[in-house]
């Protein structure tokens, strides 16, 4: 399963928005550095509105989301990149990871300790970003000094490797992530085999506090913020994870009711989840029937016999086709009778593009 890691400087909610996304207590909070040491880890379902209504329409109590791994990381502090504080355990614990998710301090507290001794998110992003900028440049050039023996005998690969370092270098030498990079399709496909820390997917999680939540627009650090997002394609989830942690205590109609009650429509851990799914490269196809419903996973670009092995190998390996309704055709119809006798149904072959929300029943034979 890929992961996704929750990193950031000491004191900033790390655990308490971890906390929240599994809906348990599992992670130490903690008003000190490094009350977090070994990652945790939680699986999380991810929220898909679209189960309940299958659920009704096919007459089953059983609704299977689908699920994507967090990991609570230790805090980072500057001089990380060198081995200060939990440095490298820290690096080793985001190098396993498929995408990051850094919680960054949007609210004062004067009873909050900041490791900085002001809030300032825009230099806490900066002081992780330098860190993992280092640690990247390290990797940088030991592979440039791998790939430029290779191409002195005519390597091709080697000199196409040469090329894209040298695109990236200029950028970690300024501090800035590696994704921040301007390369071609082709020159990413190469650059992700460097296993870069700063090429990974980011999202940065604007931690409010519960005043300002139903106007974001009204905090600079907030905006600020998803202004130097917008410069280093990276993504904004604005999230209050004190009240968020506060919410899993409640039922789902309380829930609901105390999201109005501060002014939102919906919660932001659902958005992050969504987010973070979304950023992995994820998607969900659907089945439907008497025993359940279930979400399943599949990256995106996933063919139709590939989907069907994530059921069972047995599916894949007897492929013949695939039967599918898309679920505002399924919804609309009523029932998978009614979506045939319309039409609404079709045949899909080997070479099909698994599509999000697709509603299948594999044919196969074995």
């Amino acid at each position: 399963m890929l992961q996704a890691g929750i990193v950031g400087l000491p004191n900033v909610g790390k655990s308490t928005l971890f906390n929240a996304l599994t809906a348990q207590e599992s992670a130490l909070a903690a008003n000190y550095p490094f009350a977090t040491i070994e990652p945790n880890i939680g699986v999380v379902a991810v929220p898909d509105e679209r189960l309940e209504p299958l659920a009704k329409i096919v007459k089953t109590s059983t609704i299977v989301p689908a699920a994507v791994e967090f990991v609570d990381i230790a805090g980072l502090v500057r001089g990380a990149s060198k081995g200060e504080g939990l440095g490298n355990q820290f690096l080793a614990n985001i190098r396993e990871t498929d995408a990051v998710i850094q919680v960054v301090r949007c609210f004062e507290d004067e009873n909050i300790i900041h490791v900085e001794g002001s809030v300032n998110p825009i230099r806490d992003i900066e002081t992780i970003q330098i860190e993992l900028a280092l640690a990247d440049l390290a990797s940088v050039e030991k592979r440039r000094e791998k790939a430029s023996r290779s191409a002195k005998s005519g390597d091709k690969i080697a000199k196409a490797e040469i090329e894209v370092l040298d695109k990236i270098q200029p950028v970690l030498e300024e501090g800035r992530p590696a994704r921040a990079a301007e390369l071609s399709k082709e020159e990413k496909a190469i650059a992700k085999q460097f296993f870069l820390l700063t090429m990974k997917p980011t999202i940065y999680a604007a931690n409010v506090d519960e005043e300002t939540l139903a106007n974001t627009g009204a905090n600079s650090h907030v905006k600020a913020v998803k202004e130097h997002a917008a410069q280093e394609n990276a993504e904004v989830v604005v999230i209050c994870a004190k009240l968020e942690a506060e919410l899993v205590a409640l039922e789902e109609a309380e829930r609901a009711e105390f999201l109005k009650d501060v002014g939102v429509d919906s919660s932001g851990v659902d958005k992050l989840i969504k987010s973070a799914y979304k950023m992995l490269g994820l998607m969900s196809f659907l089945t439907a029937g008497e025993k359940e419903v279930r979400a399943w996973t599949i990256p995106v670009g996933t063919k139709a016999p590939q989907a069907a092995g994530e059921i069972h190998s047995d599916i894949e390996r007897g492929f013949i086709r695939a039967e599918i309704v898309s679920y505002n055709d399924l919804i609309s119809a009523g029932s998978n009778a009614a979506a045939r006798e319309k039409g609404l149904t079709r045949l899909e072959g080997k070479e099909y593009v698994m599509q999000e929300g697709d509603i299948v029943n594999f044919r196969f034979n074995v």
